[in-house]
């Protein structure tokens, strides 16, 4: 758990409206904190994009971690989540400074970035918070009770075969009353696209992938144990506003923003319980940068001449860098298969944490290739 010390860097009086931030019960244990097996990778090429800077700033080249093949290991994931960087988690790895007093994720949805830093031997210590409260407590569940959580999915997966959609429907009702952990995690395995949806009243109203059953028992029993055996012990779990959480970083933590998406609403995401406004995005950065957090974040992009939400403005003097995440599979559908493109931001204190000693001396290789991709 972070201690006190790491608290009130100047970012109280701009919070003082929004919550405390709250653990939830159980959410952290005093268990072995080693580093998991077999956390070494043998050395190997980054991919090109890995080199790039942005339109925003100087060079930044990875630290020496960027070497190594990211996509190595194998790294589990318990639930599919629209949003999840599991996929391009290889692409931001790199840009982790070499020490990290903790790993923070405002907006931690499927945690893959953390799972993945961890599983790498990158993060010792990470906190995991989110606004949606069922959610964290699902991690929770994750976490201390594995098995029981295995178990509990796998009676619901079973009991699914005569009617799976009449069934989703009947547990998508249970939850929104009980907020049992093994039934949200039965409807993550079955909403159409991993999208988490709730209605202005507050109750989940997401629909089944009709095509799908979901993963199976054994399947996922072992997602959830790869994961508990690697967070648990080091993890710390909060539910609250994503400026409590950052207000509380230290200058050796790193934290990783994926706000909710830009364009799904101006005040209300449906992924979440509450919406991110881009100027209240922009004054916690800010307020960020003047303490001298490190952090990263995942915000506006691009896929083929459609540009997704605003760019971050350039007073906040972040390094602006294009991951390539891949074809739109709806681009692929309508017959025109366009790549997208993610903005990574990388923030003035984590540039230069990156950019001290050994990485001095090479800023400005690179530059033309990142703008091209953003032209």
């Amino acid at each position: 758990m972070l201690s006190s010390a790491c608290r009130g860097i100047g970012m109280r009086r701009a919070l003082s409206a929004g919550r405390e931030a709250v653990a939830l019960p159980g959410a952290e244990r005093s268990g072995d904190r080693s580093r998991p097996p077999d956390a070494s990778l043998p050395p190997g090429n980054c991919s090109e994009l890995d080199k790039l800077e942005g339109p925003l700033g100087g060079r930044v080249r990875p630290p020496p971690i960027s070497a190594r093949n990211f996509g190595g290991i194998t790294v589990p994931h318990p639930f599919p989540y629209q949003g999840s960087k599991r996929s391009i988690a290889r692409h931001i790895l790199p840009h982790f400074p070499r020490s990290i007093g903790s790993l923070i994720e405002p907006f931690c949805g499927s945690a893959a970035l953390s799972i993945a830093a961890v599983s790498h031997g990158l993060a010792e210590r990470v906190w995991l918070n989110d606004v949606n409260a069922p959610l964290i407590r699902l991690w929770g569940e994750i976490l201390e009770n594995p098995e029981r959580l295995a178990a509990g999915y796998g009676a619901l997966w079973n009991e699914q075969r005569a009617d799976r959609k009449q069934f989703f429907l009947r547990i998508r009702r249970e939850f929104n009353e009980t907020h049992e952990t093994h039934h949200l995690l039965y409807l993550l395995a079955r909403i159409v696209k991993g999208s988490i949806r709730y209605g202005r009243d507050g109750r989940f109203n997401q629909s089944p992938d009709n095509r799908r059953a979901g993963m199976r028992p054994a399947t996922m029993r072992r997602q959830i144990l790869g994961v508990s055996n690697r967070l648990s012990g080091r993890t710390r779990l909060t539910a609250s506003d994503y400026r409590m959480v950052a207000a509380q970083a230290a200058a050796e933590d790193l934290v990783y923003l994926d706000p909710p998406y830009q364009g799904t609403s101006s005040s209300r995401d449906q992924r979440y319980y509450s919406g991110v406004g881009y100027g209240e995005l922009v004054g916690t950065l800010q307020e960020m940068n003047a303490a001298g957090i490190s952090f990263i974040v995942s915000y506006d992009g691009r896929t083929g001449n459609k540009d997704h939400g605003r760019s971050l403005p350039e007073e906040l003097s972040l390094t602006r860098l294009p991951i390539r995440s891949g074809v739109s599979s709806q681009s692929v559908l309508l017959g025109n298969a366009s790549e997208t493109i993610e903005s990574l931001y990388l923030s003035p204190a984590l540039r230069s944490r990156l950019d001290s000693g050994e990485e001095r001396g090479h800023r400005r290789r690179g530059a033309a290739h990142a703008h091209s991709l953003f032209a």
